[in-house]
């Protein structure tokens, strides 16, 4: 009980202290946080607005407008709710109980009935990342997602062709999944973690291929059950690369392990926790390349 106790106590002081804010005290594995980013402003533009607004942009122009959508708020409540997992597994005869923290849903621009769900190129969904004091998901924690969402989804496939890296086919397939969640009568402001949907960017020794000579986006995902996903690892395409079917889900880069508070980085480097969270093992680069389009702004 006291271990419980000072369990709490820690994740309440760390999540203020990272900007994650607590809407209610812990308990278990609903607990509801939010990630920092403002309260989205009545007069902010609705997803349908933003698609007008960058269609024809370039991939450059496009992701500016998104950062500065979503750091200014222009998020649904449902993209900025994090819920915790736990995850109980013994690692060379030690117990550890793992608490990390994941958004209910992918990273969306718009309100909670006007949307579009964003795909990123991974240097400026990792930029978004380092602003929230978040990380991108591994395949583990993916298929630990899918495990403990309460919504899922089926995958809407879009036939291939040039116009699947657009904004408007990325309001197509918006669209599809909001008619899945019509047809079930599913509430959107409801708590829930949701998956299945999209093609998760995810975290992976396969960025830095060296045999490949350049990064890599590599994406994984399309659950249709427990079986494994439609999408399996794939680092065919070049860092610069998105269409529509990928998803960018934020996870708090602070854990906790038997009460003890970690970062996500710091697990995926140690050779003993790293298998709790990645199933290659070490991964010592837990990240995407720097964006260059904003850190040449910052400078």
């Amino acid at each position: 009980m006291v271990k419980t106790l000072h369990a709490i106590i820690l994740i309440q002081v760390f999540l203020q202290a990272i900007c994650v804010q607590p809407k209610s005290s812990f308990s278990s594995a609903d607990t509801l946080y939010y990630l920092d980013i403002p309260e989205r402003s009545v007069y902010a533009i609705e997803g349908s607005d933003f698609v007008a607004k960058v269609s024809g942009l370039s991939i450059e122009d496009r992701e500016t407008a998104v950062v500065r959508e979503i750091l200014s708020g222009n998020v649904p409540s449902f993209s900025r709710k994090l819920r915790s997992i736990e995850i109980s597994q013994t690692v060379d005869d030690e117990d550890y109980e793992l608490i990390c923290f994941v958004a209910c849903d992918y990273m969306a621009i718009g309100s909670d009935q006007d949307y579009l769900y964003m795909p990123l190129t991974p240097s400026t969904a990792q930029y978004l990342a380092d602003k929230l004091s978040c990380s991108l998901p591994t395949r583990t924690i993916v298929d630990m997602i899918y495990a403990n969402s309460e919504i899922r989804l089926s995958p809407q496939p879009i036939p291939p062709s040039d116009k699947m890296t657009t904004i408007e086919v990325f309001e197509q397939h918006t669209d599809s999944i909001k008619q899945q969640f019509s047809l079930s009568g599913f509430d959107r402001s409801a708590l829930g973690i949701v998956a299945g949907h999209k093609k998760d960017i995810i975290i992976s020794n396969k960025i830095y291929d060296p045999d490949l000579r350049i990064e890599r986006v590599v994406i994984y995902g399309w659950h249709l059950s427990e079986k494994p996903p439609i999408q399996p690892v794939y680092n065919g395409h070049i860092a610069r690369y998105v269409d529509y079917s990928h998803g960018v889900r934020f996870i708090s880069r602070l854990a906790f392990i038997n009460g003890d508070s970690i970062y996500l980085d710091d697990i995926l480097r140690d050779p003993v926790l790293s298998i709790l969270l990645s199933d290659e093992g070490v991964i010592s680069m837990p990240y995407y390349p720097e964006c260059k389009i904003f850190t040449l702004g910052e400078n």
